[in-house]
């Protein structure tokens, strides 16, 4: 059953917009989910699907990172990843009629959404340079292309390779190993963009920066405070480990400038009380943050733990925790001692009471959790924040304990397993040692460009060629007409795909678009039927095997595409053997397990049904791989965001319906928004101050202080209880309001949650 692809693009002349909800899932999820699953692949395609997602011997859902119980459940998958595999594996198909009758320059006009309605990708296609339209060539033809202009380039490192989340432990590690045969470590990913802040400061403080518990934890945690994130959204199946923590008897204090449905209250759809009844009040304490106010909010509950342990001598700091295992801790002390109040409740918008009541209940559980995702990975000061969080962790020794430790939400399916793997422009030493023995060369050792840099340098003239595993890097990164202006100076743009997005729109001079198979479809090489692996947020790697029939012979696997085009552009005597690689993937493995660290017996272990956990020795031992040795307990100063008079903090987020930049639909019912997505969310004070009314439309206008006028143009007011002097639309349009300069120091990850805007008054759009 293959549905018709859309015609007409979509607009927000039916926009309507109703209070918004305080409860997330129920009936409303499977309403939303399953009938869409049916229509979009059939009950064939859905049942297999569907029954398969996130079991121990199916496939892994292609959307959030989010880590699988140890007991699954028949069925084991949110509404929103129901909505993830039925856009992908969608029987659906791009006919090759279709290239000629859409010229790049119209699929520029396009919206997201429609160019993902149009189906599944299933031929190669070719835009020379100079033309304005692809057209069907052959895989061998396509490779040809490729390896033409990258031999070519005066050196390897005028050429980038970004990664998708997406993409398998197995397509990761070997387009690493081309990239570096190449000649370059110019290899940005998606982390670049979300939770590289993450690592940087996870990195600094406890010498990992991956989370430091297990899926278990959750049931064993005392208090668990979530920052920064939308679960009900995002990452819906926490809810399920979020009431099972309160069913257990945890608190839970949610820290966000807006009320989001999934952390006020969760029907589950799975209990009799999630559809009949009132469901799980998750949030025992929501603080409405102020934007960037997180570190703030961090500094003043250690200062209350030091003024309890004070009023208490040796009852409070884990004492023999802090003395075998941290470094740093009195100069954190006397760097509080001076913190001002007044300062604090100026960042964060709140009163002492909340910080009180936040500081009790930390003070009164044995084991915390703390877990945060991209509303604290990309403001400025992201590193320093979570390097206060782990501050505030290790002074009551809530890290190497059960029920107890950090917990960075990754947004994409195996992101974090394809930094693992080698995707990284600034990989550890050892593992370049490593990789050098193996495969008996030497890759480059220089640090390459991340995804900011890559852009900048193809603005510059440096980067010739893009090629991209996955993804949708022009819609993703920030500077929206920068990077599409930077990304047309290429000469030759390279897209693995399964689906179209932007980034097939806005190319290099020449553009190719390489279709490939989806994490649902069964993938057969020459040895048989073939499984990936991939790691979750909580550092679990586990096998991945698609269960449908792949809609068309003409897709390549990522792992055969990466095979080919090495073979290709290396040359047919090069000594690595990609034509094993691509036959058998367990062949892959067994390299895996002699260059990263956890991977040994890599293939008996990923047999074995549900994976195995990665070693962390923090988690595991309480042993810290820093250069001293010990958990660092940091100092850093206090930075407030000025927000001048007549001006808004903005963030940019995620609608429900929405996946990164893949749209499946206009309607975002957690906030009230139906059939539409050009909206700014404002608080109802705000806007009597700016002398705006609910329902108006506005300008967006970004005060970066660069001389550049980016605007956000036409976007409807919707009155909304967010934080004072915060507003938020959604991502990625509002990337265009984000200058490429403007990142997060030591990380370099885009600053998309604390843009400084004014709003102008214009006319209502004009719909024909």
């Amino acid at each position: 059953m293959a549905g018709k692809p859309l015609q007409d693009d979509v607009t927000d002349k039916d926009l309507a917009v109703s209070p918004p909800l305080r409860s997330a899932v129920g009936l409303p999820s499977l309403l939303a989910s399953i009938p869409l699953a049916l229509n979009e692949m059939g009950p064939g395609r859905a049942a297999k699907t569907l029954l398969h997602m996130n079991q121990k011997d199916g496939f892994d859902c292609m959307s959030c990172a989010w880590p699988d119980p140890p007991h699954r459940k028949t069925a084991e998958f949110c509404e929103n990843g129901a909505k993830a595999v039925s856009w992908e594996a969608d029987p659906l198909k791009v006919p090759s009629t279709f290239w000629a009758q859409h010229p790049v320059s119209e699929l520029k006009e396009r919206s997201e959404y429609w160019l993902g309605q149009q189906g599944r990708l299933i031929e190669p296609v070719y835009k020379p340079a100079g033309s304005d339209l692809y057209r069907p060539v052959s895989w061998e033809n396509a490779f040809g292309l490729i390896a033409g202009e990258l031999q070519r380039l005066d050196s390897p490192n005028e050429a980038t390779f970004y990664t998708s989340g997406r993409a398998s432990n197995e397509a990761a590690f070997l387009y690493q190993l081309f990239v570096r045969a190449l000649g370059t470590n110019n290899l940005p990913d998606c982390s670049n963009m979300c939770h590289e802040s993450t690592g940087v400061a996870l990195t600094k403080s406890i010498g990992v920066g991956k989370s430091a518990i297990a899926y278990e934890d959750f049931a064993k945690a005392d208090l668990i405070i979530v920052m920064g994130q939308n679960p009900g959204t995002n990452h819906p199946r926490m809810l399920t480990a979020l009431e099972e923590a309160k069913d257990a008897g945890a608190s839970i204090v949610a820290i966000n400038p807006l009320p989001e449905a999934g952390l006020i209250n969760f029907r589950n759809p799975q209990r009799p009380r999630g559809l009949v009844g009132k469901g799980t009040a998750l949030a025992d304490a929501y603080l409405q943050i102020r934007l960037a106010g997180d570190m703030a909010l961090m500094q003043a509950l250690a200062k209350r733990v030091f003024e309890a342990e004070d009023a208490a001598p040796g009852s409070v700091l884990a004492h023999d925790f802090l003395a075998e295992h941290c470094t740093g801790l009195q100069a954190y002390r006397d760097h509080l001692s001076t913190l001002s109040e007044a300062d604090v409740l100026a960042a964060t918008g709140l009163d002492s009471t909340q910080i009180d009541d936040l500081a009790r209940r930390y003070l009164l559980a044995d084991r915390v959790i703390v877990t945060w995702a991209m509303g604290l990975t990309q403001h400025t000061k992201a590193v320093d924040t979570i390097t206060e969080i782990m501050n505030v962790l290790l002074l009551r020794g809530n890290i190497g304990r059960p029920g107890a430790g950090p917990c960075p939400i990754r947004g994409h399916s195996n992101v974090q397993g394809d930094r693992t793997m080698g995707i990284w422009e600034q990989m550890p030493e050892a593992f370049m040692d490593r990789l050098a023995a193996e495969f008996d060369f030497e890759p480059p050792r220089g640090h390459g460009c991340d995804a900011v840099q890559s852009i900048q340098g193809m603005a510059e003239g440096r980067i010739k060629v893009l090629v991209a595993l996955g993804g949708n890097l022009v819609h993703a990164v920030s500077d929206t007409n920068a990077a599409q202006e930077a990304i047309g100076r290429t000469r030759l743009s390279v897209q693995i795909s399964t689906k179209l997005n932007r980034s097939h729109a806005f190319t290099g001079a020449a553009a190719l678009i390489l279709p490939t198979l989806g994490r649902s479809d069964i993938d057969v090489q020459k040895s048989g039927v073939q499984f990936v692996t991939v790691e979750d947020t909580v550092c679990a790697v586990h096998a991945s095997q698609g269960r449908v029939m792949p809609v068309s012979d003409k897709m390549l696997s990522e792992v055969a595409i990466v095979s080919r085009l090495a073979r290709r552009v290396l040359g047919p005597d090069h000594p690595f053997t990609w034509e094993a690689f691509e036959e058998d993937y367990d062949t892959i493995r067994e390299h895996i397990s002699r260059v990263v660290d956890g991977f040994e017996d890599f293939n008996a272990k990923v047999r074995v049904p549900g994976g195995f956990i990665l070693p962390h020795p923090p988690r595991d031992t309480r042993t810290f791989p820093t250069p001293s040795g010990k958990a660092v307990i940091t100092v850093n100063e206090l930075a407030t965001l000025a927000l001048p008079a007549g001006r808004l903090i903005l963030q940019s987020l995620r609608a429900h319906d929405q996946f990164n930049t893949t749209t499946y639909s206009l309607n975002d019912r957690y906030r009230g928004v139906h059939k539409g997505r050009n909206v700014i969310f404002v608080n109802p004070q705000d806007l009597a101050e700016l002398h705006l009314a609910d329902g108006s439309h506005v300008d967006v206008h970004s005060e970066a202080g660069d001389g550049v006028d980016r605007v956000l143009r036409g976007l409807r007011i919707i009155s909304y209880p967010s934080a004072r002097g915060c507003a938020a639309t959604y991502f990625p349009e509002a990337n265009v309001l984000v200058p490429l300069s403007a990142t997060a120091e030591g990380s370099n990850t885009p600053v998309s949650k604390a843009v400084i805007v004014r709003l102008e008054p214009v006319a209502a759009p004009a719909f024909g």
